[in-house]
């Protein structure tokens, strides 16, 4: 059986109540290419593109308190940048496409879990929020 390392996700599934940026997108550093002097961002290993972060909060107020807050990573050539409306709450809807989930070990000392890591190939501002579990669906398929 060969299961994938990343495996394609839809936005719905990992959030099905909607998903909250939380600050600002910022560049990812790569910690094995940089100095304390020059930092290096990190490159996405598939697409070659600069890789950046994106700090959400998952809008479901079920989520477990240590996965209600997670980063995206989104692989783009330049940096994304979403519209910031008047008067807008400083944490702003948004909606990932092209979802991988990576499954890893995170190991505490004190036990273990398995923890996912979430990419994307791009982040938007949704046309409509979503609500109740219904959200409108991305027209780019998975890659």
């Amino acid at each position: 059986m060969a299961i994938p390392r990343k495996l394609p996700v839809e936005f719905d599934i990992v959030f099905p109540l909607g998903a909250y940026m939380v600050g600002e997108i910022s560049p990812v550093r790569d910690y094995d290419r940089s100095t304390r002097e020059n930092a290096v961002q990190a490159a996405d290993p598939d697409s070659g593109f600069p890789v950046w972060a994106v700090d959400v909060v998952d809008a479901d107020p079920d989520a477990r308190k240590n996965n209600r807050t997670m980063t995206v990573k989104v692989s783009a050539k330049v940096m994304p940048v979403l519209e910031r409306h008047e008067g807008e709450l400083p944490f702003r809807p948004v909606r990932f496409t092209g979802m991988t989930a990576t499954a890893y070990v995170e190991d505490s000392g004190n036990f273990s879990r398995i923890a996912w890591s979430l990419r994307a190939s791009e982040v938007t501002t949704p046309s409509a929020p979503a609500a109740g579990g219904s959200s409108q669906r991305a027209d780019k398929a998975v890659a």
